[in-house]
């Protein structure tokens, strides 16, 4: 289980970046090692911060695996980087990860806390007809961390997993509670230090606070 690839991104006007009409999806790999900070890797940038800005959303990883599939279901290469991920990884099922589950790369410390969403940018980004709806029926979304401890990384840094937390549901299991899934909901609620943005989806689909 190893980073096979860091990728950053600055943030760019494009006409077709949703309303915000500015996107950072465009992640390209870089080969020198890259600092971690609370907010996410050195050097790269999100745009649309009230929907990809929260601490919990500071890395997003995506397995090389789950590329090698869509790259058979699309008939087109997919390079590292390409959704938008800061760490492709070779080796380690990303969507089969818990929520709360620790990876310690390099000397950082990081905390699975949420799938990844698509969005009307992945959709236009990716040009692929029906992207979010044929994205969201795999249910290979990939995962968004959180940074626990500052350090740094690079490629062909071990991911190495250090906690597995008792009472979790997988990454998979996960986009299904976002999508509306009570029970796997509740379980997400049960582990300490979620992500506050599971309240929000808890609000959504049990229709009280959590």
């Amino acid at each position: 289980m190893r980073v096979i690839s860091v990728n950053i991104g600055q943030a760019v006007d494009a006409d077709w970046a949703g309303k915000l009409k500015r996107t950072a999806i465009d992640k390209r790999p870089v080969t020198h090692r890259v600092a971690v900070l609370a907010n996410g890797l050195a050097g790269d940038e999100r745009a649309d911060k009230p929907s990809h800005g929260s601490p919990g959303q500071a890395v997003y990883a995506y397995a090389r695996e789950d590329y090698d599939w869509w790259e058979r279901e699309l008939g087109r290469e997919l390079r590292d980087g390409r959704f938008g991920e800061n760490l492709t990884i070779s080796g380690l099922d990303v969507n089969g990860a818990l929520i709360g589950e620790r990876w310690r790369i390099g000397s950082t410390l990081l905390e699975v806390a949420a799938p990844r969403v698509p969005c009307v940018v992945f959709r236009n980004w990716l040009d692929e007809p029906r992207w979010v709806k044929r994205f969201t029926e795999a249910a290979r979304p990939g995962a968004y961390l959180r940074v626990l401890e500052l350090g740094e990384l690079g490629v062909g840094d071990e991911v190495e997993v250090v906690h597995r937390p008792a009472a979790s549901v997988t990454v998979a299991e996960s986009f299904l509670a976002y999508h509306g899934d009570e029970e796997l909901l509740r379980r997400i609620l049960k582990v300490p230090g979620y992500d506050e943005r599971w309240d929000r989806v808890a609000e959504r689909v049990l229709g009280v606070p959590s």
